[in-house]
């Protein structure tokens, strides 16, 4: 078995499509790796990888927007092909099994409810802002241990 994962952020906004009676999710998730190169000048190189998440449920689509970090992970498959011009091209595309939200550039691309894993896909859950007290604040003797 073969599996990738991914995290990059979304190059445009997810598409949800229906193909022969079934759901299909497509966006397009961008890496860009900084290196430098043999003179010592700062090179960027992105890595672009189509991805299709088949599913029934499709909640997670609205966020997948433009921007959006992501962590993907599925199968690979690399489509080669002919350009108009002869010459030869790839692509890497990736049959997601699972999406996990990670941010936005902005505050509105995550779901508000948060806490969700549910059918491969996830949001971070919710920061627990609770005054639960500190592991230094036990306020019960140690002998009282119900064991």
């Amino acid at each position: 078995m073969i599996k990738l994962t991914a995290i990059g952020n979304l190059g445009k906004d997810a598409i949800l499509n229906n193909v022969n009676g079934k759901n299909v999710i497509n966006f397009t998730v961008a890496h860009t790796e900084r290196y430098k190169d043999a003179q010592g000048n700062q090179k960027d190189k992105t890595t672009w990888v189509d991805c299709a998440y088949w599913t029934e449920r499709t909640g997670i689509a609205p966020y997948l927007k433009k921007g959006t970090q992501v962590y993907v992970e599925g199968q690979p498959d690399v489509r080669t092909y002919t350009t108009k011009e002869g010459t030869n091209g790839a692509t890497l595309s990736l049959r997601v099994s699972s999406v996990q939200l990670l941010g936005s550039k902005s505050n509105d691309a995550a779901p508000s409810s948060g806490g969700y894993n549910t059918g491969g896909y996830q949001a971070a859950p919710p920061v627990n802002t609770s005054s639960a007290p500190a592991s230094n604040d036990i306020t019960e003797p140690f002998d009282d241990l119900p064991f």
